[in-house]
């Protein structure tokens, strides 16, 4: 099966998945809470069932790591070469918040390197996408665009900051940053939007400096990526996957095209 081919069977797998999330949207829906105090509902677990029997039979020899899935443990993840990594629905806060800020992130990784990535927001009716042809947004039913993060100027600054997560260090950044180059613009936004507004060249930065998991990242830092940006950890490395027997993300940045040293601005 072409790359091609591959990404439209995933972006009609994520609608799919997106009209499921949506019909729990509009109505009353329970809101039940896992050990780690994070909100789980029947969205989470109906999209998850739509996702995983889709890729099966998309591609019965690929491995699925889902969030909403028992996870295999990581002496039997070592020999996978690829994989599927896949959050139904990021941004379960936001969900049950009715924000419309919330996501289906799906993801083909390959020796931990995400090489196709779907985001799709059912709410906004929004996906971007990237394989090895480039990264794109398609809005509705309109016509895909090729979407490219930009390169920085110190004089005008756009950080997308967590609706949900923001804290103390994410604002010292800010602070720091009005006081050696400009007030910057603060963007609040769920979910793996954020990095997606890089990718289109809408945002600068954003920092993560609290808890993810791998599946919170993968598909959108595949768009990223592939639109000319960069998500790296505080070493400014490459954030990679299924290389640990932790499925927790270190602390990152998201960045255009420009890599800049933005722990000097971190009290």
């Amino acid at each position: 099966m072409s790359n091609n081919t591959s990404i439209t069977a995933l972006i009609d797998l994520s609608r799919k998945a997106g009209d499921v999330i949506m019909d729990i949207y509009r109505n009353d829906f329970a809101v039940q809470h896992k050990d780690d105090r994070s909100p789980l509902t029947e969205a989470d677990l109906s999209a998850h069932r739509i996702i995983a029997k889709g890729l099966a039979a998309l591609a019965p020899d690929i491995p699925l790591i889902s969030e909403e899935a028992e996870l295999a443990p990581f002496a039997a993840r070592q020999s996978w070469k690829r994989y599927w990594l896949v959050d139904p629905l990021d941004g379960t806060r936001e969900f049950v918040k009715r924000n419309d800020e919330f996501t289906v992130n799906i993801a083909l990784i390959e020796q931990g390197v995400a090489t196709m990535g779907v985001v799709y927001a059912p709410a906004l009716d929004v996906c971007y996408f990237a394989d090895s042809s480039g990264a794109w947004k398609q809005e509705g039913d309109a016509p895909a665009c090729r979407i490219q993060a930009r390169p920085m100027n110190l004089e005008h600054i756009t950080i997308a900051v967590s609706r949900s997560h923001i804290g103390h260090k994410t604002q010292s950044l800010i602070n720091n940053v009005s006081q050696r180059h400009c007030l910057p613009e603060v963007i609040s936004l769920g979910s793996s939007l954020k990095i997606c507004l890089i990718a289109e060249g809408r945002a600068d930065l954003y920092l993560r400096l609290g808890l993810t998991s791998e599946w919170d990242t993968a598909a959108g830092q595949c768009v990223l990526e592939q639109a000319g940006g960069h998500l790296v950890d505080r070493h400014g490395l490459r954030l990679q996957y299924n290389l640990k027997d932790t499925i927790l993300n270190p602390e990152f940045f998201a960045c255009g095209t420009t890599l800049h040293d933005w722990n000097q601005y971190l009290d």
